[in-house]
């Protein structure tokens, strides 16, 4: 059996599931995009030794990324090896900035899907998990504030980020949680308002 003959992660035959597939997989896509502007082509093999997944969960995932139009197969010389790479249009349009773009719009489009999984099952979580800490804010900030905002949401989460490569450092009863956060200035909706407006924080 080759890395190709794997279909899904893990032997499944169907898509992933579940709240915490569902982050594993928001996670593996983004890193493996995050790769290939870096490196430009990778292998699944390639991928698996720099990212530490297994070879065919790299390959699961650089297929579906492929058919979503976010990469394509590279040339190569035949073989059992399958190079991918961004797609051609977005190297050629310049930039690093149109492939963070690419999977930052595959980011929160996994994200909208965990959220909505989450309302619709919700009922059927455990008691002491039927809740979350959703909540939004609007302040007015300067560019350099909403960075270090942002720099201070980062610190919180960092001592917590080591428990995904290290399932030894997770306490008991820990779960994944999706920790979601946009920074963004609220632009006007009218010609005739204020150019410079407020910053919402989700």
């Amino acid at each position: 059996m080759t890395e190709d003959d794997l279909t899904t992660p893990h032997g499944r035959t169907g898509g992933t599931s579940g709240t915490g597939e569902e982050l594993r997989a928001h996670e593996v896509r983004t890193a493996l995009l995050d790769l290939l502007a870096e490196v430009g082509t990778v292998t699944a093999t390639e991928a698996a030794a720099r990212l530490g997944h297994s070879s065919g969960l790299c390959s699961f995932h650089l297929r579906q990324l492929a058919r979503h139009g976010y990469i394509e197969e590279a040339p190569h010389n035949g073989g059992r090896a399958r190079p991918w790479r961004l797609l051609r249009h977005d190297r050629a349009a310049g930039s690093a900035d149109a492939a963070e773009e690419q999977f930052g719009d595959l980011a929160r489009g996994l994200e909208d899907e965990s959220w909505q999984r989450w309302l619709n099952q919700r009922d059927g979580a455990p008691a002491e998990w039927r809740r979350d800490e959703a909540f939004s804010a609007v302040a007015y900030l300067t560019p350099d504030e909403m960075s270090r905002v942002a720099e201070v949401v980062r610190q919180a989460l960092a001592p917590y980020q080591v428990r995904e490569q290290r399932p030894l450092a997770r306490p008991d009863g820990a779960r994944p949680v999706a920790l979601i956060t946009r920074l963004f200035p609220l632009l006007p909706h009218t010609a005739g308002e204020a150019e410079d407006g407020p910053t919402a924080a989700e």
